[in-house]
């Protein structure tokens, strides 16, 4: 049994162990420190002073201690000083690794490539982004014709100067002629929507703030749209403030936000949120109501009338149908023909099927599309018939089915891989998605559902062969015998060798009903280029299998997804993929939850870690941002069995002195607001504090960054440039990369 809990006195106590790594001298880089790491000949690398302070908690008797806590104080003189302190300890051991240089320089080179987005048909145009390879942002354009010149309707390079605006979301009139998007800052959240009109790409003066978790959707005749929108935060820092009480509001063309109609708001149920869509007829709103990140959701629809008009002639919103209610579970509201609406839904199927349900009988629910052994995943109405996307064994699968449910052909994918974005409406004659695999590059598809084959639209040109790289997929047995996929990828010739095993990295999720699956990715390209084996693991709480597999690594169940992890390394190890001194692991957001949990509670079997943005402590997510809403997954510390599931895993509370850890950089942002930057601190200060061994135990901290969404080119580049550099000085790796 593993030593938990040693936070949960008043002192760090617990168990030793680990395999040692050798490591290039660093010393004397910092500040005097109260957390050393420790070599054959002294200290190698003194951190910054992290005060240990005296605050305890007390849950259903229990004391648990968090020496910690100020660093939570985010604008304190006294955090910014220690994340000063940090980076500059980080970046001055990063400057000592050799092969960072070649690193970066390969990124570059093979990030500089032309890349499309999926289009769509906008009016009697398309709209599509592009990147002409190193540029910040990509470039939102419009094209007349799909094969035809380009012209820019929105830049987001052009609305800052260090490339950290990036487009957060678009919504366009029904004839094409307007466009709302909305923006963010640093990485954050929080959005600012405005007005774009489409052929003069010149802003109206409407501006919509304090969006978070929404989109717009517009009304039948382009006179305004609908969004949901928090409160603006008060007396408090905004990157932290609790997210409650959102409300859906209706924005009319030029009209100030404080002019804007509620539409609709529960005040007795704070937590719950609201996203909007308009029917393609314009006679419905469909309002999604959440509650967090719950898959069970609820459906309410307001009839707007044959105008669609938002309000009546007196000014109110019309009456609101509870066509779903009660969160029994997960309703995607797909299309509808008349009164008739789809939904893609689990409810009585939990790998998804699709259902009719007619608003002048709501009671009732017609299958249209029966649940099968792959999972559902999305659904659209495209051209008169359901364009539906699976997962089989966690890679994508396309079939098409007419409205009445009667199957075509399997659509022909390039091969094993993903799918995303489809993009068509239900009178467009095709459906435009983005396929990618390991080793394919993502491309644009365009399918005529009608038919079983699609066509290139744009494929890039990266400079690699992908016939020097090669895949399979192997299912391990986790701790309890259930069988987890696990995709390996790797050059051609690297080979399992128990006598001379390669590095390998091992990456994983499992959680939230997110899916893994195989997608093109530089920085991975660029691992396989240096000789390293990359692993995917698709764990319990994932996706990939439906809803029972999401629920098997939730709450109570949380273990499973960490045993499934540990069984993966565990596989890689015994096959000769990989050894405890060349094995490497790195999972952001839930899957840097995933990362601190493994080493905690398997040091011995990993080299280095890269815990991302993570979830790291498991008593006090709940208290910041949007983290409350997390609790249908992790779980609620009020209730006593959850608690003590909680605490057994928390990274941060599991933390034991006098133990040897793996090399592990922590890396976050200072504008991270889903996942707030205090986790990653906590547990690095804990970290450096008890780890006893001699390799790094560092932590990196960007700045006007936030969890990853928008995040410019160049910061990915430095980005992955310093996790790979560290990675390969701390597993033995001799980087050689093509020139």
């Amino acid at each position: 049994m593993r030593c938990a809990h040693a936070m949960a006195f008043t002192a760090l106590m617990g168990c030793k162990g680990g395999a040692e790594t050798e490591q290039p001298d660093v010393t004397g880089v910092g500040q005097a420190s109260a957390g050393e790491s420790v070599g054959d000949n002294g200290p190698r690398f003194v951190y910054p002073d992290s005060e240990r302070g005296d605050h305890v908690d007390r849950y259903h008797g229990i004391e648990v201690a968090d020496p910690y806590r100020w660093l939570e104080a985010l604008d304190s003189d006294a955090v910014q000083a220690w994340v000063a302190e940090q980076n500059k300890v980080t970046f001055a051991y990063l400057e000592t690794i050799s092969s960072r240089a070649a690193i970066r320089k390969r990124l570059t080179a093979l990030w500089n490539y032309e890349r499309w987005g999926v289009p769509r048909r906008v009016g009697e145009r398309f709209v599509a982004a592009k990147n002409d390879g190193l540029q910040a942002q990509s470039v939102l354009y419009k094209l007349d014709t799909l094969d035809g010149a380009h012209t820019v309707l929105l830049d987001p390079n052009a609305l800052s100067q260090d490339g950290t605006v990036a487009l957060a979301g678009t919504e366009f009139s029904r004839d094409g002629s307007k466009m709302a998007y909305g923006v963010s800052q640093s990485g954050s959240d929080w959005q600012t929507w405005r007005v774009r009109d489409v052929a003069s790409a010149t802003d109206s003066g409407d501006v919509i703030e304090w969006i978070k978790f929404t989109g717009v959707a517009w009304t039948r005749d382009g006179s305004g749209f609908y969004y949901a929108r928090y409160d603006q935060p008060k007396n408090t820092n905004a990157l932290a403030a609790v997210n409650e009480g959102q409300r859906l509001f209706f924005h009319k063309l030029g009209t100030p936000q404080s002019a804007d109609t509620l539409i609709y708001a529960r005040p007795e149920h704070s937590k719950w949120g609201f996203s909007p869509t308009v029917t393609e007829d314009g006679r419905y709103l469909v309002i999604t109501v959440r509650v967090g990140t719950e898959r069970k959701n609820s459906v309410f629809v307001q009839d707007l009338g044959r105008r669609g008009a938002p309000l009546s002639r007196k000014g109110a919103p019309p009456a609101t149908v509870e066509l779903r209610p009660d969160f029994t579970a997960h309703w995607d509201f797909v299309g509808n023909d008349g009164s008739t609406f789809w939904f893609r839904t689990d409810d009585g199927a939990p790998r998804g099927r699709v259902v009719a349900i007619d608003l002048r009988r709501p009671d009732k629910a017609t299958e249209i599309i029966p649940e099968t052994a792959d999972t559902l995943r999305e659904l659209r109405l495209v051209g008169g018939r359901f364009v539906a996307s699976y997962l089989a064994d966690a890679h994508a699968k396309v079939t098409v089915y007419d409205t009445k449910g009667k199957a075509g052909a399997d659509v022909t994918l390039p091969g094993i891989g993903s799918v995303a974005e489809f993009h068509g409406g239900p009178s467009d004659p095709e459906t435009f998605f983005s396929f990618s695999s390991y080793t394919t590059p993502t491309t644009v598809l365009k399918l005529d559902p009608a038919k079983s084959t699609p066509t290139v639209w744009r494929a890039p040109k990266v400079d690699f062969d992908p016939g020097d790289f090669e895949v399979t997929q192997v299912f391990v047995p986790s701790k309890d015998g259930t069988k987890v996929p696990m995709f390996i990828a790797r050059k051609k010739g690297v080979v399992a060798d128990r006598a001379a095993p390669p590095p390998a990295y091992l990456y994983g999720y499992g959680g939230f009903n997110i899916p893994i699956t195989p997608r093109f990715s530089v920085p991975n390209l660029v691992w396989m280029e240096m000789g390293g084996v990359y692993v995917s693991a698709n764990l319990r709480g994932g996706g990939e299998y439906g809803e029972g597999w999401h629920q098997a690594g939730t709450k109570l169940e949380k273990q499973n997804v960490f045993d499934d992890f540990i069984a993966a390394g565990e596989h890689l190890v015994s096959a000769g993929w990989s050894s405890p001194a060349k094995l490497a692991v790195g999972g952001r957001s839930n899957g840097g939850l995933l990362v601190g949990a493994a080493i905690t509670q398997r040091p011995d079997l990993f080299a280095a870690a890269l815990p991302g943005v993570g979830v790291m402590d498991m008593l006090r997510f709940d208290e910041f941002t949007i983290g409350w809403a997390w609790r249908s997954d992790y779980g609620d510390k009020n209730d006593p069995n959850q608690f003590a599931a909680l605490l057994d895993y928390s990274p941060y509370h599991n933390v034991e002195a006098d133990t040897e850890y793996p090399a592990t950089m922590v890396y976050t942002a200072d504008h991270d607001d889903r996942v707030v930057p205090a986790h990653s601190y906590k547990f690095a200060a804990a970290l450096q504090h008890a780890h006893e061994g001699s390799a790094p135990v560092m932590i990196r901290i960007d700045t006007k960054s936030g969890h990853g969404a928008g995040k410019p080119t160049g910061k990915q580049i430095e980005e992955w440039a310093d996790l790979w550099a560290f990675v390969a000085d701390n597993v033995g790796m001799k980087v050689e990369l093509p020139r």
